[in-house]
């Protein structure tokens, strides 16, 4: 076993560490439901606001910042797996940490 970490690509490290703009920001891609590869349960602990449209919203399933595109319940739909069924809204996406106080460092696509 060696000691070298391994190299990311400087478009995934600037969005991992916050990097490229010096801000603590959320991931690009971040989903509450646990069987998707986009849960991170540390960063949603830590509260992350979104707003879609100039609209602050709180039923956000699934967000895509760079893709411009947000995943939000259909209704009370729900699968034969019992989980909720979804749909995807397109859009211009904003995400930031609450737990920053009044004015967080703000994840867009530019």
């Amino acid at each position: 076993m060696t000691d070298e970490t391994p190299e990311l690509a400087p478009e995934t490290l600037s969005a991992a560490t916050g990097a490229g703009t010096g801000a603590d920001v959320p991931p690009d891609h971040l989903s509450v439901n646990p069987r998707s590869p986009f849960f991170d349960a540390d960063k949603l602990q830590r509260g992350v606001g979104i707003r879609f449209k100039d609209r602050v919203r709180t039923d956000i399933e699934e967000y895509s910042i760079s893709e411009g595109w947000v995943r939000v319940q259909a209704g009370k739909a729900v699968d034969r797996k019992g989980q909720a069924l979804t749909i995807k809204l397109n859009g211009p996406v904003e995400a930031w940490y609450e737990d920053l106080g009044e004015n967080p460092p703000v994840a867009r696509k530019d």
